[in-house]
């Protein structure tokens, strides 16, 4: 075997373990997602609002630019103006359209609410954003969250989370500027 055959394989074999210690247990994504990252992030600057009439607040954010994950962990400490999310790019450079968001969650508001979803695409020449931010106290439920995106009934990509009381991950909270949430 030639000796830059062999390198080439131990590199391929170092990126897919590597592409596999990334993903946390419970993810999982279809061969339609070229990449997918998930993580928590600070609350970017909202420009606008979309309607979204199946989830609890009836809209979704508009931002603008691609905000960073403070954490690629899954424990989100529920604090106003902390998110989270998954990054996602659609596989062979097309553009998938027909997506839809679907995030499950304890129950939450009046109504008790358990699954919020909303409409989407996710690029194949960029990174789509699918996240969720903790902008109202009726949202900082406690317990098991998950995102998932689905296209006529399969399934593309799914992540799961857990919400914690702040003090958990204090780091987390501090690094957004909400310690004083911590008391």
């Amino acid at each position: 075997m030639k000796p830059w055959l062999r390198s080439a394989g131990a590199v391929f074999v170092w990126l897919v373990c590597a592409a596999a210690l990334s993903a946390a247990p419970g993810d999982q994504m279809s061969p339609m997602v070229q990449s997918m990252k998930a993580g928590i992030i600070c609350a970017p600057l909202v420009v606008g609002t979309n309607p979204a009439p199946d989830t609890v607040a009836g809209v979704t954010n508009v931002i603008e630019g691609e905000p960073q994950f403070i954490s690629n962990g899954r424990q989100v400490p529920a604090v106003l103006g902390i998110g989270f999310g998954v990054k996602a790019q659609a596989a062979g450079g097309t553009d998938l359209y027909d997506v839809t968001v679907n995030v499950t969650h304890p129950a939450m508001g009046d109504a008790g609410v358990t699954r919020q979803t909303y409409p989407t695409a996710i690029s194949g020449s960029d990174l789509s954003l699918m996240l969720y931010q903790f902008d109202f106290d009726y949202e900082l439920v406690r317990g098991p969250w998950t995102i998932e995106a689905v296209q006529h009934g399969n399934v593309i990509l799914h992540v799961e989370f857990e919400v914690v009381a702040p003090q958990m991950v204090p780091q987390l909270a501090a690094v957004c500027g909400f310690e004083n949430l911590l008391s």
